[in-house]
């Protein structure tokens, strides 16, 4: 997937990152929800990684910013935490080689430009997801419109994930931070099968 956008926006400060992690995030751990080994896909400068690394968790981070990787890297030192991080394609997840008991998506399939796309994706995380495994998504909703972000239907959600590969455990209402302020977003379990 071309990532030459997102890796432009890491020149400077994109909205996205906000210095910690996304609270519905934050709720998901506090929960327990997060278990086991965690794929953490766009993850950007690895705030959430990074709070799941700080609560026990073993962690790998990827995007395609190299900037970004970087960034959180050079944060897991500072913070003294095993989280790891690499550059990869989220579209060729099965380049990594290895299999996890949890994924978690934040603010990146909601800028998946179609429903060929998505439907690919989702075929990714099954083949990294360790069967009866979880993925999270916290992606920007549909009434966000207008706002200068990317959104994304349920129904696109629901039908990317409609496979014999998943089982859509729930898509509820939630909020994405941002820098300029909350956006109405889909908090999404999905199961493996």
């Amino acid at each position: 997937m071309a990532t030459t956008g997102f890796a432009r926006a890491y020149e400077g400060s994109p909205p996205w990152e906000i210095g910690r992690p996304q609270p519905a995030v934050a709720g998901l751990v506090e929960r327990g929800e997060l278990t086991g080994s965690v794929l953490d896909v766009g993850c950007g400068t690895g705030e959430n990684a990074l709070h799941l690394a700080a609560h026990g968790r073993a962690v790998l981070g990827v995007d395609g910013a190299p900037a970004a990787v970087d960034d959180a890297r050079g944060k897991a030192t500072q913070r003294h935490l095993t989280a790891l991080f690499a550059v990869g394609d989220a579209l060729r997840l099965v380049d990594l080689g290895e299999r996890f008991d949890t994924v978690l998506d934040s603010a990146f399939f909601h800028v998946l430009p179609d429903d060929e796309t998505r439907r690919a994706y989702a075929l990714q995380l099954a083949h990294v997801l360790r069967p009866g495994g979880s993925a999270y998504l916290l992606e920007v909703s549909e009434k966000a419109a207008g706002a200068p972000a990317p959104f994304v239907r349920a129904d696109q959600i629901r039908a990317a994930f409609d496979t014999p590969h998943w089982t859509v455990e729930s898509v509820a209402e939630s909020t994405y931070s941002a820098t300029f302020g909350d956006l109405p977003a889909w908090l999404v379990t999905v199961r493996r099968s």
